[in-house]
């Protein structure tokens, strides 16, 4: 199984922005969360947060290791897969517009995992 610090890609994966944008639509609108979903694919350069602190900003729970969708990315890493970088909007509170599961399965693996992430302001 490769390290936990090597489970990341270097750059999100393309279907990631659809899911960002329509989750994000759900907050700011249409709209909004088309504006935010291109900021997020042109974002440069990727920050690396750890995931602990990913959840503590976002105030997300940690989902448990037996969640479907966290159960896949954990399966995925030990079978050598790299999961996409998370995306996200800064603000209080954070919004992972994309790549929850992926947050709660580095978690799992290694709550001091350094988590990429692409991020952008609301504004």
């Amino acid at each position: 199984m490769p390290s936990a610090h090597e489970h990341w890609k270097d750059e999100p994966e393309e279907q990631d922005y659809p899911a960002a944008q329509s989750y994000l639509s759900l907050l700011v609108g249409p709209d909004q969360a088309a504006r935010l979903a291109d900021a997020l694919a042109k974002a440069e350069p990727l920050h690396h947060y750890a995931a602990k602190d990913l959840l503590r900003a976002s105030g997300l729970p940690l989902l448990p290791s037996d969640d479907p969708e966290v159960r896949n990315d954990i399966d995925k890493v030990k079978h050598g897969k790299k999961l996409s970088p998370v995306l996200l909007v800064y603000g209080e509170p954070l919004w992972v517009a994309d790549g929850y599961h992926r947050i709660c399965a580095s978690y799992h693996l290694d709550e001091k995992t350094m988590v990429p992430c692409r991020m952008v302001p609301r504004s």
